[in-house]
């Protein structure tokens, strides 16, 4: 049982047969428009952001599996908020607020990628990438709402 591996990175929810993933698809003899469907479906939350995406076709049977990557947790937090880029200075100036709800949105959307043993320590991940972004939790720092986590404050969303 032979498998061939596609990778390419798509916008998503806009997949089409067109390159780069039409051409690579086209010699395994995969039916490349109800690829394209599956792969828009699964991709359609992460609208306008690339998103890594592994086609595995078995090349006997020619039936497949999609795999996605996500996209980097500093593009996760700019389109939660809605903004193009991160602060020029993150110190010193603010570009957004998000709720600690919304981080654990993120959290969730990021889980199998995050190094994190825990939720904890996977939510102060993405709050890391806030601070470096110049976004706030609630109103507070990043290095607050971190100290918080670590006091409890945060457990019972957390678990």
């Amino acid at each position: 049982m032979a498998k061939e591996t596609v990778d390419v990175l798509i916008v998503g929810g806009k997949a089409t047969a067109a390159p780069p993933l039409g051409p690579a698809l086209g010699p395994k003899g995969v039916n490349i428009g109800k690829v394209v469907e599956d792969i828009n479906k699964k991709t359609a939350d992460f609208a306008g952001m690339q998103v890594p995406v592994k086609v595995i076709i078995d090349t006997e049977t020619k039936s497949y599996e999609i795999e996605l990557g996500t996209p980097p947790a500093s593009a996760l937090i700019k389109q939660e908020l809605g903004i193009k880029k991160g602060a020029g200075n993150p110190l010193t100036d603010v570009v957004g607020d998000l709720s600690f709800d919304q981080v654990l949105k993120i959290t969730r959307m990021k889980s199998g990628n995050l190094t994190g043993k825990n939720n904890k320590m996977k939510a102060k991940e993405i709050i890391g990438t806030c601070r470096s972004l110049g976004v706030t939790i609630d109103g507070k720092k990043a290095s607050v709402v971190h100290s918080e986590i670590d006091n409890g404050d945060y457990d019972a969303k957390l678990n």
